[in-house]
């Protein structure tokens, strides 16, 4: 069985999370997700609310095959951690692919005992724009990692730019409709003021 590894930070999840998780339904046998904290980032929001935000975006996958799925008891600080708890739950004989985007790619060779997660996992990476794949940032290679590069390229939206500027036609109804239930960004009580004093 071959399943992806897909651990974002997302704050929130984006339309861009849910186009590369549409496109992984269709490669693997099994699409596992989780709501993560990269001890690279700074998170404006709970990690629960991120992963209920998550659920409502698979939820809302229109994916033939029925094959992803939220697994937060994966999420840990150390990829490596998450890589051996997956092993657990699914044996030994699955090959795990994680996915990471090309944002990510400078920041590897700090992570938590590099060298052997590369022994385990294969490695794909989504090219985002704004993030370009090139000789120094692939020095995973070194590292010892079986690496490929996905013919998909992430959508130009990021969760940032709704953090900062309220721009919510990157989220998805649901994923729009639960931050204004748990009123969870700035930007959101912001913009619900601009609308409220005109």
């Amino acid at each position: 069985m071959r399943i992806a590894l897909f651990g974002t930070s997302a704050d929130p999840p984006t339309t861009g999370h849910q186009e590369i998780l549409g496109w992984l339904s269709e490669r693997y046998d099994r699409v596992a997700v989780w709501a993560a904290d990269n001890p690279f980032k700074s998170h404006q929001t709970p990690l629960e609310h991120r992963a209920a935000m998550l659920q409502l975006l698979i939820a809302d996958i229109d994916a033939p095959r029925h094959n992803i799925a939220l697994e937060q008891e994966l999420s840990s600080l150390r990829t490596l951690e998450t890589v051996e708890k997956a092993k657990l739950h699914w044996g030994e004989n699955v090959e795990l692919t994680l996915v990471i985007g090309s944002d990510l790619l400078t920041q590897l060779p700090n992570w938590y005992r590099i060298e052997d997660l590369l022994q385990e996992v294969q490695l794909l990476i989504v090219p985002r724009p704004g993030y370009a794949i090139d000789e120094s940032s692939l020095e995973v290679v070194q590292l010892g990692g079986k690496m490929a590069i996905a013919s998909l390229t992430g959508l130009d939206i990021s969760s940032t730019a709704y953090r900062e500027h309220g721009d919510s036609q990157a989220l998805t109804p649901p994923v729009v409709a639960y931050i204004n239930r748990e009123h969870l960004y700035k930007c959101q009580d912001a913009s619900k003021k601009r609308f409220q004093l005109r």
